[in-house]
């Protein structure tokens, strides 16, 4: 596999290494992750994409692989090569953390290689060794000190060289207190000089007081003295201080000899850790982004399914902007695409997703895609996106395009994807149209795979005319004009040249012009694929409306279905119920007709009889039940009971509401006549109306009669 540097500046790759050395912990796993590049050689590509597959399934489970965090060795491993040499105490601490990491891991992976298989195998060859470890140990402490029982020689130099500090101090202490009480010394009374303790003596006692002169203070007036008794404990201090030393130095080259024969173990260690940091950032890296591992295969197959560009997607995350997936499908009956349509639609961010996630796969990270994409791998990736202006080489646009076009043609077959933004541009519309078609049909007889973008409608005829190559559109909504940013396969795209004129409030007269100038031909092609165009947006629309209304009705219909299982248990309750309520109904009247017949003939053994038998017959129909089934059975009645309280009691309420609605609706008023039988609404005697008058009437009771309003009668009986 062969990719150009050019390609990698043209998908920007190296900002998605930049982002992803970021995930590194160490120095060298760093700069191990800004140098990935492709893999030459598929086997080794496949074993990367599954070490990294396997560390970011680590993420989803308790079983995390321990911290591989370390400090470089590299000097270390350089000076164990060289003979005599010897390590400080820091060295061995680094090399002891690296030994501890590199085991830990190692003993962690065989534990759990049914959940990380290739990182087990992968770690197969590195020897874990606790002997080096042990060996340090025995020498240097935690805080990177050697140990006293390091050997019997430093144990016994250090016992006698506390002893003799011991005696200093005592001896000091002793002239300290014996010059005090004679008044000699400064106020400070002592300080430190050449790292002894020294009596801070007034200058004019200098010479009273038996020692030797280390110094004195900037003024004179404090001389510094080491009593003898003290001078001569420091004598002997040094001695053993610097026999320590030798001892010391001993003992670190003995180590240092022995551990040099490690030097190739503690490389791989270092190697190891670094490959595994690098290995944890390509995995942290896919899951901010959500990238997957997709199916790869030997056929000449390429489905990419919902692909979103790693970078674009990371910088809308931020802005919390959607990124818009795109899907597209390569195979040998379908090799090239040619994807046509207005500028800012999308054009050039579908090529450089498919070139950046190719090359990403092909150098072992993980791409953002949906998990039923397949992909193949290809031995040279060529592109041509973005402004190729040469200044440092004087070329123009077109000159550089076509050397690049010479390179295409002497590199391009069957195992090439080829990427090429705004073919054919830069010349003469007509000439350049000619030759990107010529290219194109090259490309093509060579059964490369590719995708090109282009404005040149001869283009968009050509893949329309060969069969194994085929139009797409990046769609645009017919009314705004705005990009929808989604690939549409199998029809080219219109321009929207004058559309998108005429939006921006280019006068119509002048657009009008511009298409005479055009040939008519053009003009209706142009036209008709926006027509199109417009006719599949549309389309598209309708069939995410009726989606959305499909998704409503499941809904629907799945609460209704939910409702009806609630309904149907009610109901079996609530027969339970019944079923229990007209058992007892049944023994109600049982015991009634027993009463009765008892209340008759008042013979008590055939009462108790009669009894007796009841009793018998209802128990042979009962189960023996525990007393928590008993509990449970009794709770769930008395639910069934609750709920059905409620049921009546909501039932009740809403008849005693109606009743009091349909009493409190004001009666029909009727219409009274002379003779009408009548009487007061709040009075019990009858009469007859006698005259009518306005709104009053004379009523006849017979001994006597009254003028009331209309509105206090009511009919008790019409005249015949």
């Amino acid at each position: 596999m062969h990719i150009q540097e050019k390609t990698l500046i043209d998908i920007e790759f190296h900002t998605v290494l930049n982002q992803m050395s970021s995930y590194c912990i160490t120095h060298l796993g760093t700069e191990k992750a800004l140098q990935t590049a492709p893999f030459a050689n598929k086997e080794v590509l496949l074993k990367a994409l599954l070490l990294t597959n396997d560390y970011l399934s680590s993420f989803d489970n308790d079983n995390r692989i321990p911290n591989h965090g370390f400090e470089p060795i590299t000097r270390e491993i350089q000076l164990l090569k060289i003979e005599n040499s010897v390590l400080e105490t820091e060295s061995f601490r680094k090399i002891k953390a690296i030994s501890l990491a590199s085991n830990e891991i190692i003993n962690f992976l065989k534990k759990f290689k049914d959940y990380y298989p290739n990182l087990f195998n992968y770690s197969l060859s590195i020897t874990v060794t606790v002997e080096l470890i042990n060996d340090i140990d025995a020498v240097i402490d935690r805080f990177g000190d050697v140990k006293d029982n390091a050997s019997e020689e430093l144990f016994k130099l250090r016992k006698d060289i506390n002893s003799v500090r011991g005696k200093i101090n005592q001896s000091f202490g002793s002239a300290l207190n014996s010059y005090i009480a004679l008044d000699y010394l400064d106020d400070i009374r002592e300080s430190v000089v050449e790292n002894k303790r020294v009596l801070a003596v007034k200058a004019m006692y200098r010479r009273k007081v038996k020692g030797s002169i280390l110094g004195g203070s900037k003024t004179g007036s404090i001389v510094y003295i080491e009593p003898d008794a003290t001078f001569r404990y420091s004598r002997e201090l040094n001695n053993l201080e610097f026999e320590e030393k030798e001892e010391v130095t001993r003992i670190l080259k003995q180590l240092t000899d022995y551990i040099r024969p490690f030097h190739n173990l503690l490389k791989e260690y270092q190697i190891y850790l670094t490959e595994l940091d690098v290995i944890f950032a390509k995995a942290k890296y896919a899951a901010s982004m959500n990238g997957i591992l997709p199916e790869i295969t030997d056929n000449r197959e390429y489905v990419l399914r919902d692909a979103i560009h790693p970078l674009l997607y990371i910088s809308n995350q931020k802005k919390n902007i959607k990124t818009f997936p795109q899907s597209i499908e390569l195979h040998p009956d379908n090799r090239i695409i040619v994807i046509s349509g207005p500028n800012a639609g999308g054009k050039s961010i579908t090529l450089k997703t498919v070139g950046l996630l190719q090359v990403m796969l092909q150098s072992g990270l993980l791409i953002p895609v949906h998990v039923r994409s397949k992909l193949c791998l290809f031995d040279r990736i060529l592109t041509d996106i973005g402004d190729n202006q040469s200044i440092e080489n004087h070329l123009s646009t077109y000159s550089y395009r076509l050397k690049q076009m010479n390179y295409f043609l002497k590199k391009c077959n069957k195992n090439t994807l080829f990427l090429i933004d705004e073919f054919g541009t830069g010349s003469d519309p007509e000439l350049g149209g000619a030759l990107a078609e010529t290219f194109l049909e090259e490309f093509y007889h060579r059964e490369a795979f590719g995708i090109i973008t282009t404005h040149y409608s001869n283009l968009k005829v050509l893949a329309n005319e060969l069969p194994f190559m085929q139009n797409a559109n990046m769609m645009f909504d017919e009314i705004s004009l705005e990009p929808m940013y989604k690939l549409a396969l199998g029809q080219a795209g219109s321009s929207f040249t004058f559309e998108v004129a005429q939006k921006n409030g280019i006068p119509y007269s002048l657009i009008n012009r511009a298409k005479k100038k055009i040939e008519r031909g053009k003009v209706r092609f142009d036209a008709t694929i926006a027509k199109l165009q417009k006719e599949r947006s549309k389309l598209e629309k309708t069939e995410q409306s009726l989606k959305i209304n499909e998704r409503k009705t499941q809904s629907e219909a799945e609460k209704l279905e939910e409702t009806n299982i609630k309904i149907q248990k009610k109901l079996e309750s609530y027969q339970e119920l019944y079923d229990s309520n007209q058992r007892l109904i049944y023994l109600g009247q049982k015991m009634n007709d027993l009463s009765e017949k008892y209340f008759d003939n008042k013979r008590k053994r055939e009462l108790m009889d009669e009894l007796f038998k009841l009793v018998q017959i209802e128990n042979s129909k009962r189960k023996k039940l525990s007393a928590k089934v008993k509990k449970v059975q009794k709770a769930k009645e008395e639910k069934v009971i609750k709920e059905a309280e409620k049921t009546v009691d909501v039932i009740r309420q809403k008849k005693k509401a109606a009743k009091i609605k349909v009493e409190a609706a004001p009666k029909p008023k009727a219409i009274f006549k002379i003779g009408d039988r009548v009487r007061l609404q709040d009075g019990r005697a009858v009469g007859s109306i006698d005259k009518l008058e306005k709104n009053k009437a004379t009523i006849n009771y017979g001994m006597f009669t009254t003028n009331v309003s209309v509105d206090q009668l009511e009919l008790v009986e019409r005249v015949k």
